[in-house]
């Protein structure tokens, strides 16, 4: 997998870096990725699909609605092979089992990815528009998506981990949402998560911290 730079992407990720709302903060990343191997990503990606196989030749499941049937086509291990070097290239220090993302992989649909980002993005959506005299972020995330990924011939993903193997949650995190966006055609993913942060959870774990860096210095002073 490959990085690829994308100047409407980027305009999007400096809004988004850290948008301060007062008691919250706002934070976004997209980043597109080509699918082609590089480095270590052929040998990641034959561990995944062995390990896919593996559960596969395991399960007993015949359930037409079970994960192992849902991973019996090729096209569909591929398409998950994808998506977890997708996340390791986005944290290379966690590590991902391609069974246990499985399960938080969901197909969705545009309107689905719309109603959400219109549910929890409204006030960053206003505070795009008074800053960029007009125009919509909605509209300009779609546009940007649309020029890398060709949003028609895409297949759109969610991705929920629990909160105990969620290297997207960040301390104070009120909600938070990612979704991926693999155009097979292309081979190129382009992976889009929003956070929203407590800034008085935030500033509340700071307060501990210097109260806790302070009472050390007075114990250090205490004990010469």
């Amino acid at each position: 997998m490959k990085f690829l730079e994308y100047t409407p992407l980027e305009r999007i990720n400096v809004f988004l870096s850290r948008l301060n709302l007062g008691e919250r903060t706002i934070k976004g990343c997209l980043e597109a990725y080509s699918c082609k191997h590089t480095g270590t990503d052929k040998k990641l990606s034959l561990s995944l699909e062995n390990e896919i196989l593996d559960y596969l030749g395991k399960s007993s499941d015949t359930d037409s609605c079970s994960p192992a049937e849902l991973l019996l086509s090729r096209s569909s291990r591929k398409t998950l092979v994808y998506l977890v070097l997708t996340l390791y290239h986005m944290y290379p220090d966690y590590d991902f089992s391609a069974m246990n993302a499985h399960q938080f992989f969901s197909e969705e649909t545009w309107d689905g990815f719309e109603q959400i980002f219109d549910t929890y993005m409204f006030e960053s959506s206003k505070e795009w528009t008074e800053t960029n005299e007009g125009g919509s972020l909605f509209e300009t995330l779609y546009k940007a998506l649309d020029e890398v990924v060709k949003l028609a011939d895409c297949e759109i993903y969610s991705y929920s981990p629990d909160s105990d193997g969620d290297p997207f949650l960040e301390r104070g995190a009120i909600w938070s949402f990612n979704f991926f966006f693999y155009n097979r055609k292309l081979k190129r993913v382009v992976s889009c998560c929003f956070c929203c942060l407590s800034n008085v959870v935030a500033d509340g774990f700071l307060t501990d911290d210097l109260r806790y860096e302070e009472d050390g210095e007075i114990f250090d002073v205490m004990d010469m």
